[in-house]
């Protein structure tokens, strides 16, 4: 797995990372995860990383900032669209592709929950444990954890 560094972080930090890192291993047909501040940031990313260095993405971060790019932009467009219909807040977003899906799923502080899973996925499991995921980092996810997963991410080779 890809992920930042624990040296140094705090425990509800490295709580986050190993619940993150936990839904990719436990939850079949998950592919990546990444948890993306309000203002569109990665905070936490778990994916499989290559095998060999030659086989990494070119980049910051490859395939985990992709997937922030995208939950960031679903979760503005799925927001401008509530606001336009009178819709309230967006608890939720899937995008079923013919070789793969994305959740997006707001966290209590306006950060997002992304995931990209396997066409085959059992949709219902995925965002059964993204929602456990909200209900327990939502919480911890205070400004200073916040501040602290980005710095990590930064220095993050």
């Amino acid at each position: 797995m890809t992920a930042p560094s624990t040296y140094g972080l705090s425990t509800q930090a490295r709580n986050l990372q190993w619940l993150l890192t936990d839904l990719v291993e436990e939850v079949p047909g998950v592919n990546s995860v990444a948890v993306v501040s309000s203002d569109g940031l990665l905070l936490l990313s778990s994916a499989p990383g290559p095998e060999t260095p030659q086989d990494r993405p070119k980049g910051p971060r490859g395939a985990s900032a992709d997937l922030a790019t995208i939950v960031s932009g679903l979760g503005s467009l799925t927001t401008g669209a509530a606001a336009l219909m009178d819709g309230g807040s967006v608890k939720q977003t899937m995008v079923a592709m013919e070789h793969g899906s994305v959740f997006v799923m707001a966290i209590s502080d306006g950060s997002l929950l992304g995931v990209h899973a396997t066409p085959d996925c059992d949709m219902s499991v995925v965002a059964y444990h993204m929602a456990l995921f909200v209900g327990r980092a939502g919480h911890v996810l205070t400004p200073e954890v916040r501040s602290e997963l980005r710095q990590s991410m930064e220095n993050t080779p």
